[in-house]
């Protein structure tokens, strides 16, 4: 349980996109979730009101920028706004999901970095420190103009394949890079799980789709871990797993961090070879997305422990590789 040092108060609370995973974060803490009226008016404008004082506290805010983003985002704006002109003592907003992290550069002329630009919105809106999980890539950590503190999600998903390899041969098993780019984070969930690694090498003709023209490493006859970021609208990632069983691998399961789930990415998994699909809940799953293939792993213990060694003045290095 949370220990409070006595000098700042500690209060959290939660937008409307993932009001379980505050309530499981608040529960590892052992407070309770602060009191926070949403509203919308007639137009659609988002109304806020914190229901208790917070002056001079140290507040939490968790939201994702998840579907829908940008009313997930104006409304987590909003309540920085409302908490500021509460007379907080400091404001750290806490986004599990990064919304507009694919946007981190320009690959045409005349195109926005709006990765930037609403790193810039949170900071303008008040917040004076900002808590992130597996941002798409890592250079988005520079575009903050107030600290910033990224943690990775990989130790949590090995957790799933861990149990998995307790009666098996890890000869057997083979750690997948999804692309060229994701070759590190490959890298690390086989360093966890003592695994090599494969990498597809693949062509992507338009978003969200793609072609796999080469898979380097040995895969075939064994169990595959494809492990990436963000699983949007699944193609890409099941398009992966079709032709790594295809060309002769065993048994394919996919993972990812940040489960968007767009369109028909259920029907997708649920149609492909994928045997399971294991993400965290950085967003929320709802009901008609929940699926026997598809397995979620909490996040709410290293946030937790984030926000106890943030609030406390202790170092949170340790758990950067957690």
């Amino acid at each position: 349980m949370y220990v409070n040092d006595g000098k700042h108060e500690l209060k959290i609370f939660s937008g409307s996109s993932n009001p379980k995973l505050a309530e499981k974060i608040c529960e590892d803490l052992g407070i309770e979730l602060g009191k926070l009226t949403l509203s919308h008016f007639a137009d659609g404008e988002i109304g806020v009101r914190v229901e208790e004082s917070v002056r001079g506290k140290d507040v939490y805010i968790i939201q994702s920028t998840s579907n829908p983003v940008n009313d997930h985002l104006m409304e987590a704006l909003i309540v920085i706004d409302a908490l500021k002109r509460a007379s907080t003592h400091t404001i750290n907003f806490v986004v599990p999901y990064y919304g507009y992290a694919r946007q981190d550069r320009k690959n045409r002329g005349r195109e926005p970095i709006t990765a930037k630009l609403v790193a810039d919105l949170i900071a303008v809106a008040g917040a004076d420190r900002v808590i992130a999980v597996d941002l798409h890539a890592a250079q988005i950590q520079g575009y903050f103009d107030v600290p910033l503190d990224h943690f990775a999600a990989g130790p949590i998903l090995a957790e799933y394949f861990q149990d998995l390899l307790k009666d098996e041969s890890k000869d057997d098993w083979v750690v997948v890079s999804p692309d060229l780019g994701g070759v590190t984070r490959a890298r690390k969930l086989a360093d966890i799980l003592d695994l090599p690694i494969a990498i597809i090498e693949k062509n992507r003709p338009r978003p969200n789709e793609s072609e796999v023209l080469n898979v380097i490493g040995d895969f075939v006859g064994k169990n595959c871990i494809i492990i990436d970021d963000i699983i949007d609208t699944a193609g890409t990632i099941t398009n992966a797993a079709d032709a790594l069983v295809s060309r002769g691998a065993k048994k394919v399961y996919i993972s990812a961090t940040h489960g968007v789930l767009s369109r028909n990415a259920v029907e997708r998994i649920e149609n492909s070879s994928v045997e399971a699909c294991v993400i965290t809940d950085t967003i929320h799953l709802p009901e008609e997305k929940k699926s026997d293939k598809i397995v979620v792993m909490s996040i709410s213990k290293l946030i937790a422990e984030a926000i106890k060694r943030i609030n406390s003045n202790t170092s949170v290095s340790g758990l950067f590789n957690k």
